[in-house]
């Protein structure tokens, strides 16, 4: 079992940032992808970023590359999303999430979900 809490949201302007705080307990995340994933009113979860928690291979989605960096720290058994140039569009409930899937982009590889942390972004 793997507890997740996420942190740090809130209410940003265009072009600000913000840094999420993911952190866990329970099982170790060794083993594991750990990620962020985002859903918008009305529409589906999407894909954020990841990261492998031993080796730290990231992955970003398109619309956050370059702006978005993802990071853990093993010692505090927290992951991060450190959210700079914010836009609207980036406005959802972000959730971090822990899977031994093989695919860290895939929704369904993931095993344990945070609550989720409300990010909106004002223009």
């Amino acid at each position: 079992q793997v507890q997740l809490v996420e942190s740090g949201g809130g209410l940003v302007q265009a072009g600000g940032s913000l840094r999420l705080s993911c952190a866990a307990s329970g099982r170790t995340l060794s083993r594991y992808y750990v990620g962020w994933f985002r859903q918008a009113p009305g529409k589906d979860r999407a894909f954020v970023a990841a990261i492998t928690w031993i080796a730290g291979s990231t992955y970003y989605a398109d619309s956050v590359k370059g702006r978005f960096t993802i990071s853990r720290d093993s010692a505090k058994n927290t992951l991060y999303l450190q959210m700079n140039s914010l836009k609207p569009e980036d406005t959802a409930v972000y959730a971090c999430a822990a899977g031994g899937g093989s695919n860290p982009r895939l929704l369904h590889g993931y095993d344990y979900w945070g609550q989720g942390t409300q990010v909106t972004v004002s223009s």
